[in-house]
């Protein structure tokens, strides 16, 4: 499922991807690391969906998105890109594969945490249209504080 506007390849990842999934998380995170058993069930979950972004020279980027029974809430769970691959829209092309996949589950928001000292982050969540709408004192394994932030997404064409 492709990114609509956008010239990064973003597809579902795959079992194939597990490595490089996990150097993401590795290279990206200092702390709250996905395992390698947790990306193999949200791989195959009916309330997950991971995304890839990927070239010829392998993972670009990744993302992780759950979804709740009964609820239009989409949870940007993780979001991560290769230190190589900064600042070439990889993580913009990420969020809207989420938010279309969001919206064709029928959700109306999508809602995110982002470490409150993470600036370029939360810049890109601003400048793409997520609202802060709160925070959680010590959400991190390591202690830090997290902002929530919100979007409202358009109904499905």
């Amino acid at each position: 499922m492709p990114a609509p506007h956008t010239d990064i390849p973003i597809r579902p990842a795959v079992d194939a991807d597990l490595d490089g999934l996990l150097a993401l998380e590795r290279a990206a995170f200092t702390s709250d690391h996905l395992s390698r058993r947790q990306y193999r069930q949200h791989l195959r979950s009916a309330t997950a969906d991971v995304f890839a972004a990927a070239d010829a020279g392998g993972l670009l980027g990744k993302a992780v998105v759950f979804y709740r029974a009964g609820s239009d809430i989409a949870r940007l769970y993780s979001i991560a890109v290769a230190e190589h691959a900064r600042g070439r829209g990889v993580a913009k092309a990420l969020l809207a594969a989420v938010e279309h996949a969001a919206r064709r589950r029928n959700c109306a928001r999508l809602r995110l945490e982002v470490r409150t000292d993470n600036h370029a982050a939360i810049a890109l969540y601003e400048r793409l249209g997520f609202h802060r709408f709160g925070g959680k004192r010590r959400f991190y394994e390591d202690g830090a504080d997290a902002w929530r932030y919100e979007k409202h997404l358009p109904a499905a064409a």
